[in-house]
């Protein structure tokens, strides 16, 4: 039954629909008397001849309007309809703005911040309801629902039963003690605890097990329980455990893990036995925030809250009178909106932009397939003119207007890279050459000292120094974009927290003077990519662009005490390139990366990559599957690894995380969590997955060796440079078999060698038996990258670190290991597309003739912004 706009419910005039379930339609309607909006809940007609949904109906009104609760929906009244409705019961409620946890899910994990706040707002609410003997027992994220100013309302006590008698003032209450047989399973399959699984009587624990599956899915973006049906997923509730959640979030922190594991618990003797005690931790690892401080005041003492009200009726006054003035203000001063120029309007990448001192803006730049230039431009002109330094990448400018650059960049996976950092004058000339792998750079206030992002070959660490030379931040992980802030106290930067270049992370800083003893503050976690960081105009925040999944990165601002803000949300994201003044320099990214491979026995190449972000992370052996795994936007906040035959047949999901490896007779896939952690052991048909590795080793790199028994992997952990280890399929025990700094994972046919590369660049070979050594190989430096070994065994086949000319096709050379001799072997890419602005990664068949590899096609806008704020 829909209820037309203009229907009355007593003193109610529907207005329209809002929604439906299993429990009546929910309308917005207009109150005649107090002239305001209200939500009413109508249970239909045909349903409220059932007795057992209409008993329910009427426990759902009964209990909630018995709750008095910030965190809980308040319920203004309770009637029968007349008329059309056709006496229909119906609940009154108060209308909500804003949406439900289950939809701002869908999005991806919640950050961590405000995954606390939402979970203390749920955990005061519970316990104000358990308080009262009432429990939910349907508590799940589509029953809770965030409004608009960040409050957590927790909706739906259509389950609810009283667990203890009233205290005699409400006799039909009391009446509710029998409102679900014992015997009978209700509530929603992925939430129940294990109880409710078995149809038993239930106590507030039960809402606790609930809670507890709720705040791991904010944590994690992923269920705590499912499976393919609602019987599978109740069989996990009852006899699996969860995934740990540094499995999928490496910012938990171990205290917030136990608290959530200590709601999971399956026995409820084992749980907290009180929703109060549950906030009581959380506010103690979180400190009280705002939301917080408001709900505790209910459970002050009375002569506490007379003092607390008559403070708040003061600053209500005041709030009164200055809400009146703004709202006087903004009608005569409405506000703001931002507003967008472009300034660029060619076909290619744009690397980075910066502001001039006088507000002109120098970027680098590929246009139309062309090589990586440098060009200036103003905001007042649609042109551009070439600076003249081909193959640069821009970093900064300071404050003379002398440019900071990169010279030969080297990419090392995903966004990491590095070169020769060089300064040049505006005006032009030759750069000059000042600090090998560097990434990035910024100019301090003085324009003279840097503060830079540079690349520790040796080690493979990546190092934040400033000045040049005075490390304040090592890390095993990438890491970016440094921005002194203003005042040269503090230095910016992008924690990625895992090798290999993913730009998930967070944002962070540290003391520019080094006071900050080796150790980054990390003022906003949790991030799906992070980019483009600056200081705001008032330098009172630290402004960036990022997302929770995908690829569609917002501009945000945080405060250095971690306060988060959004600054605009834009259709298909953008970066955060400078700021001048009051005016922001922006650049949107539409990219594509994308997997070409040809097939064994044919002789063209076909697309294998799926839905738009596809990172290849293996061949099989006979050249007839390849692994890969997908992110962006279509791959989730964990990433979702595919495997795929290479005739073009459509994938086949086998798990989540990053793609590593695939075994020789391709039944197992080799993965690990995109947020970091162990390997796993994942089929690609039936069987179960498993925790490969038991280590504190970080695997960036992994292959097997032909017997299928055995990996080689490269990896890093605290402490150590990278090096290379053996790992044991079936027992996941790893030992190193390189020294520090020398690592590789390219394995010869006859499984006995790797090829490895020192911390000097140059390239050898390490038999992997014991007692070996290197055995260089003449000629062979950074200049390359190893690509496969030849099928026989005598050669590598090689690609040029620096790649000359056009991007869009990649020449591979075949180099005599014993020789030296380098020869031209065989060229690939996509000669003919324009929109292909680099290749990568290339992987081989055991016999070398199939093979795939990646393309990226990228195309990018620059826009100047005024009124972002």
């Amino acid at each position: 039954m829909n209820l037309t706009p203009g229907t009355k419910l007593g003193p109610y005039e529907i207005v329209g629909l809002l929604g439906a379930g299993g429990m009546g339609e929910v309308y917005r309607a207009r109150d005649a008397r107090l002239k305001r909006d209200v939500a009413i809940k109508v249970l239909p007609q045909a349903l409220s001849l059932d007795a057992d949904r209409l008993h329910r109906f009427q426990q759902e009104a009964l209990a909630t309007a018995a709750l008095n609760h910030p965190n809980i929906l308040s319920v203004f009244d309770i009637g029968t309809g007349a008329d059309s409705s056709a006496g229909s019961p119906y609940v009154v409620s108060e209308l909500l703005e804003g949406e439900t946890l289950r939809e701002r899910l869908r999005t991806g994990a919640i950050p961590m911040r405000k995954a606390l706040d939402y979970a203390l707002q749920i955990a005061h609410g519970l316990a104000a309801a358990h308080e009262k003997g009432i429990i939910h027992r349907d508590l799940k994220p589509d029953n809770l629902f965030l409004t608009k100013d960040g409050r957590v309302k927790i909706l739906d006590f259509g389950l609810a039963k009283l667990t203890q008698p009233d205290d005699g003032t409400n006799t039909s209450m009391a009446t509710m003690t029998h409102a679900t047989d014992i015997g009978v399973v209700m509530g929603t399959a992925g939430y129940m605890s294990p109880e409710q699984v078995r149809g038993v009587a239930l106590d507030a624990r039960s809402d606790i097990f609930s809670f507890g599956a709720i705040l791991y899915e904010m944590l994690s973006g992923k269920r705590a329980f499912h499976g393919d049906t609602a019987a599978d997923t109740m069989s996990s509730i009852l006899k699996e455990e969860p995934a740990d959640l540094a499995e999928t979030n490496r910012n938990v922190s171990p205290a917030l893990e136990r608290i959530v594991h200590h709601c999971l618990e399956k026995s409820p003797e084992a749980r907290f036995h009180a929703a109060s005690d549950i906030a009581f931790d959380l506010e103690h690892i979180s400190g009280l925030s705002g939301s917080t401080a408001r709900l505790q005041t209910a459970s002050e003492s009375p002569s506490r809250r007379k003092l607390w009200t008559a403070l708040a009726g003061g600053i209500g006054l005041a709030a009164l009178m200055l809400g009146l003035g703004w709202w006087l203000g903004q009608a005569t001063h409405p506000a703001s909106v931002a507003e967008y120029k472009q300034i660029t309007f060619r076909t290619g990448p744009i690397g980075n932009a910066r502001f001039t001192p006088d507000g002109s803006i120098v970027y680098s730049a590929q246009w139309d397939g062309g090589e990586r230039e440098l060009y200036l431009a103003r905001t007042d002109d649609p042109g551009a003119r070439e600076l003249g330094l081909k193959g640069a990448e821009l970093l900064s400018v300071s404050k003379n207007g002398e440019l900071a650059i990169r010279l030969g960049s080297v990419g090392y996976g995903g966004y990491s890279v590095s070169g020769t950092l060089a300064r040049v004058p505006l005006s032009g000339g030759t750069p000059r050459e000042m600090l090998d792998n560097v990434q990035d750079a910024d100019w301090a206030a003085d324009g003279e000292h840097m503060a830079v992002i540079r690349y520790v070959p040796e080690s493979q660490h990546w190092h934040l120094e400033y000045p040049i030379g005075k490390v304040l931040y090592d890390s095993i992980a990438w890491i970016s974009s440094p921005k002194i802030s203003p005042d040269g106290k503090w230095i910016a930067f992008g924690d990625h927290e895992i090798p290999g270049g993913d730009d998930q992370g967070s944002v962070a800083i540290v003391a520019a003077d080094g006071s900050s003893n080796g150790k980054d503050k990390r003022l906003s976690s949790g991030w799906s990519s992070v980019e483009g960081i600056l200081w705001s105009p008032a330098a009172d925040e630290v402004w960036f662009a990022s997302t929770s999944t995908g690829n569609t990165q917002d501009p945000r601002a945080v405060t250095l005490s971690g306060k988060l803000r959004t600054i605009a949300n834009v259709p298909g994201g953008m970066w955060l390139e400078d700021i001048h003044k009051e005016t922001a320099l922006v650049v949107t990214h539409s990219q594509r990366v994308g997997i070409r491979g040809q097939a064994p026995g044919e002789k063209q190449e076909r697309e294998l990559g799926w839905f738009g972000w596809s990172e290849l992370g293996d061949v099989s052996a006979d050249g007839r599957k390849i692994v890969f795994e997908e992110e962006g936007n279509g791959g989730g906040p964990n990433y979702t690894v595919f495997v795929r035959s290479t005739d073009g047949s459509p994938p086949s999901r086998v798990g989540e995380g990053l793609s590593l490896a695939i075994s020789p007779d391709s039944k197992f896939v080799i993965t690990k969590p995109a947020n970091g952690g162990p390997l796993n052991l994942v089929p690609t048909g039936a069987g179960e997955a498993k925790v490969l590795t038991h280590d504190n080793v970080s695997y960036t790199n992994v292959r097997f060796l032909p017997d299928g028994k055995r990996l080689v992997a490269s990896g890093l952990e605290v402490g150590h440079a990278a090096r290379d280890y053996l790992i044991d399929v079936a027992s996941g025990d790893s030992k190193a078999i390189t020294p520090e700094g020398t690592s590789g994972f390219s394995i010869s046919p006859d499984g006995k060698s790797v090829a490895v590369h020192q911390g000097d660049g140059k390239w050898g070979v390490w038999p992997l038996e014991e007692g070996g050594g290197i055995r260089l190989i003449p000629g062979l430096d950074a200049a390359y990258r190893v690509a496969s070994w030849s099928p026989d065994g005598a050669s590598l086949y090689v690609v040029s670190s620096h790649p000359p000319g056009t991007p869009r096709v990649r020449m591979v050379s075949r180099v005599n290991m014993f020789t030296g001799k380098i020869e031209p072997w065989k060229e690939f890419g996509v000669p003919g597309d324009p929109g292909v602005t680099s290749m990568g990664r290339l992987y081989f068949s055991k016999d070398g003739s199939s093979y795939a590899y990646i393309y990226v096609r990228n195309t990018s806008q620059a826009y100047v912004v005024t009124g972002l704020k």
